[in-house]
């Protein structure tokens, strides 16, 4: 799936943008739910922070190609 997520394929893009949103969703209710150890806390912050930057990966790469479809309109 990494492989995946550099595709400009709006389908693969949104999927795999979605897909992280989802799992970053599910580490934060962990995180919250009260019944997560300190170290299991810390281990899913480190997996959020990760997750965050391939969103910020995906976003990113996402502006670059709406910059060039509209320049090349």
């Amino acid at each position: 799936m990494a492989a995946a997520r550099y595709a400009w394929s709006g389908w693969i893009m949104t999927e795999t943008y979605e897909v992280t949103i989802e799992q970053l969703k599910q580490i934060i209710e962990k995180i919250e739910d009260g019944n997560t150890s300190l170290e299991e806390s810390m281990r899913l912050y480190e997996q959020g922070a990760a997750l965050v930057k391939r969103c910020e990966t995906l976003l990113a790469e996402a502006e670059v190609k709406i910059s060039s479809l509209s320049q090349d309109a």
